[in-house]
């Protein structure tokens, strides 16, 4: 089974928590603070395995999390921190935000590597809150929570050579005469229902990878059909063979199948015309081929805007009698020493640009009235801050109310109408607001 789009849920490890802890030494007196920091939490990284060609891995177990960071200790030891968790993609993965829809890599190269979830860092003992106006401070902070997230991966092969065609023009039988690839193969539409991969040597010592990808329709760049399933693996490849089936055994015209596939890669992505195309005219063995070669050669003269350039290749051949397949084969060859590799998010991976602009920043947290008069509160900043506050020690607990004071928490409560008494949530925590 090919599988090459997925959405998996990742959440990376949270930071140990600090410790509140004292030295107590025979003949040490007043030995102060000595509790040890928190370990920093696993991170969730995605890493390239040239090994693996589909998601297939995704199918059963599309949640992963880090481990978090260990506690920390006594005698100012800090906790041990987690091991990153790496998961295994192929090569040509994109990967993007569930949420927001943000490019954040294309993981291409082998053994490259991407954070999706950040790991936490650990938090802070007492020892690191001691100052001499509070030598023994009984204050602590928890680890910072791990980062959590959807993530859609989408594969799309990697290949030098896409070829594309309607079904049934014999781009299966072309990749198993020219590879070692053995392809389903098949008289009737959609024999071929995932993409294939073959390695091609030519007697020149030259070599590339083709994938033949599945029959296009009209329509297919809206969904009809295989629909937008496999037009994603065309958008790697740097040339294009464009199979067609000269016979016209099926009642098509060769030159409206042409017209018809170059639509749809067309409104799929404008750029996949950039490519260089080469029309291979197939089943040259059957009768009246010949004769459809010329009126097709006559119909794309007249279609050609520029008539002073160059006439675009037609490569007649029989996948059957391998007739023609020799030169079709040098001529991809050559084009692929002088094709570039088409960027394909140049527009939106971030660039290393500092950039000094205003920004209205965003309220730190919201208030909310509730039914029963409570009032709740919410904010990332506010109730992060909440998380890693450690209430078992009152100490902590008063640094907790002097940042939301800090924060303009009780001013923005008054304001509201709220009172001597009333109760305030913040996630499953209550309290009473005292003025």
């Amino acid at each position: 089974m090919f599988l090459d789009q997925v959405t998996i849920d990742v959440k990376a490890g949270s930071g140990g928590d600090g410790m509140v802890a004292f030295r107590r030494e025979k003949y040490v007196p007043n030995g102060g603070p000595a509790g040890g920091d928190g370990g920093k939490g696993g991170s969730v990284v995605l890493v390239v395995d040239e090994g693996l060609r589909t998601l297939m891995d995704f199918r059963f177990n599309r949640h992963f999390r880090a481990d978090p960071g260990e506690h920390g200790m006594s005698k100012s030891m800090h906790g041990r921190g987690a091991e990153d968790t790496y998961i295994k993609v192929p090569q040509g993965t994109t990967v993007r935000d569930a949420e927001t829809g943000a490019l954040l890599g294309d993981l291409i190269e082998h053994g490259e590597s991407l954070v999706i979830a950040q790991g936490g860092r650990g938090g802070r003992g007492n020892t690191r809150f001691a100052s001499p106006a509070n030598p023994a401070p009984e204050l602590a902070e928890n680890g910072e929570p791990g980062q959590e997230r959807k993530i859609e991966l989408e594969l799309k092969v990697l290949a030098d050579v896409g070829l594309v065609g309607f079904p049934s023009v014999g781009k299966s039988t072309l990749l198993s005469v020219i590879s070692s690839a053995r392809p389903k193969i098949g008289a009737y539409h959609f024999t071929t229902l995932v993409p294939n991969l073959g390695m091609v040597h030519i007697p020149d010592g030259r070599s590339f990878v083709v994938a033949d990808l599945p029959g296009l329709i009209e329509g297919a760049s809206q969904g009809v059909g295989l629909g937008t399933q496999f037009l994603r693996h065309i958008e790697r490849t740097r040339v294009i063979l464009h199979m067609i089936d000269m016979s016209g055994m099926e009642g098509r015209d060769p030159y409206e199948d042409y017209v018809a596939i170059n639509n749809e890669l067309r409104t799929h992505n404008l750029r996949l015309l950039e490519r260089p195309q080469l029309i291979v005219a197939n089943k040259m063995d059957m009768p009246d081929a010949e004769e459809n070669l010329k009126k097709f050669k006559e119909q794309l003269a007249k279609e050609q805007e520029d008539e002073f350039a160059e006439p675009i290749p037609v490569f007649p051949i029989s996948g059957v009698s391998r007739k023609g397949i020799d030169a079709l084969l040098s001529a991809t060859a050559d084009w692929l020493e002088v094709t570039p590799e088409f960027p394909l998010y140049e527009e939106e991976i971030d660039q290393d640009v500092v950039e000094y602009n205003f920004v209205d920043d965003e309220p730190e947290f919201t208030i909310e009235r509730q039914p029963d008069t409570s009032w709740v509160l919410y904010g990332d900043k506010l109730e992060k801050l909440f998380k890693m506050t450690n209430f078992d020690h009152d100490e902590t607990a008063m640094r907790f109310a002097r940042q939301l004071r800090s924060m303009g928490v009780d001013e923005a409560l008054r304001a509201r109408g709220a009172k001597d008494g009333d109760i305030v949530r913040i996630g499953e925590f209550e309290f009473e607001f005292v003025e």
